[in-house]
């Protein structure tokens, strides 16, 4: 498997974790210039945010398989079996198929992107990913004319993922994009954080990750991906309809019906420290905004 670094913000930006990163590797990176147009436009957001060490990211998260709380997931998360496993790819492709995912990993480029986290329950994170475009994996199975979006479903397993033992949603847990949103470079299928490989409760082997949309776009533990010429189902959608729009991207000026999307607060800030503006697309509208050109946004919600 190779690897390769791809900079969205600065190392500043992320808690330092020696133990976990190569920083000699890091650092030749950014002197080759890999990614450093997006490394100088993000930074100087990003200049008084408190980093996010690898104890916050693995221990405040979501993920309603083990539970409801942000501490059920590092406590029950323990009992999902993440090997072996396999991703079933289908719908419009040309190669369906259930694709191992030590057969995916040898055949991709694993590249760190550090991103912003925005929570739609108004908290963010800078979190170190380590993945690989999901374009990539949709080119092994070749996309065929006529698909227009991207359905996305968790792994079903009520005998070691305790939270699906209760009708708290509608199981198994789906979602979807659009196909450019799938296709877009910023959107990648994550394995790891920090360079170690991705922690259950953080969504093991594999997730999602859409960094312009709130967090729950970004699903978790992935073991269906479909093509389709019809928008697809997904969970929070299904839930709430009136509260979670198809899109969900991060807008400061579109409320949640029950709370304010025009600040979040920081995990890892400090309780009494000030909520911070929330920025159109999570931050990276220069680079998505031409996604929704011609669309009302507190519409397409």
């Amino acid at each position: 498997m190779a690897y390769r670094w791809k900079n969205t913000f600065t190392r500043a930006d992320a808690t330092p974790e020696a133990h976990f990163l190569n920083r000699r590797a890091f650092v030749g990176a950014i002197a080759a210039g890999v990614g450093l147009g997006m490394a100088g436009s993000r930074a100087s957001a990003q200049d008084t945010l408190k980093p996010n060490d690898w104890d916050e990211i693995t221990n405040y998260c979501n993920f309603y398989e083990f539970g409801t709380g942000k501490e059920d997931p590092p406590r029950y998360a323990k009992a999902l079996t993440t090997s072996p496993w396999s991703i079933e790819v289908d719908g419009m492709v040309d190669r369906p198929g259930a694709y191992d995912v030590n057969d995916i990993m040898s055949e991709m480029t694993i590249e760190e992107r550090i991103y912003r986290f925005r929570c739609v329950e108004a908290w963010s994170m800078i979190i170190p990913w380590n993945g690989f475009e999901l374009a990539d994996l949709l080119a092994m199975a070749g996309v065929q004319d006529g698909a227009k979006y991207v359905a996305f479903e968790t792994l079903y397993r009520p005998e070691e993922m305790i939270g699906q033992r209760y009708p708290v949603l509608d199981w198994p847990y789906v979602e979807g994009l659009r196909l450019d949103e799938a296709l877009h470079p910023l959107t990648i299928m994550a394995t790891g954080i920090y360079g170690k490989p991705m922690p259950k409760q953080n969504g093991a082997p594999m997730r999602l990750v859409v960094p312009w949309k709130y967090g729950f776009k970004s699903i978790k533990s992935v073991v269906r991906i479909t093509l389709t010429d019809k928008e697809p189902p997904t969970s929070w959608n299904r839930a709430g309809p009136q509260e979670y729009g198809f899109y969900s991207n991060v807008n400061p000026n579109v409320d949640h019906p029950r709370w304010s999307q025009a600040t979040e607060r920081v995990i890892g800030s400090g309780l009494f420290a000030s909520r911070q503006p929330t920025l159109m697309f999570n931050g990276y509208q220069e680079e998505v905004a031409s996604l929704y050109e011609g669309m009302d946004l507190a519409k397409h919600f």
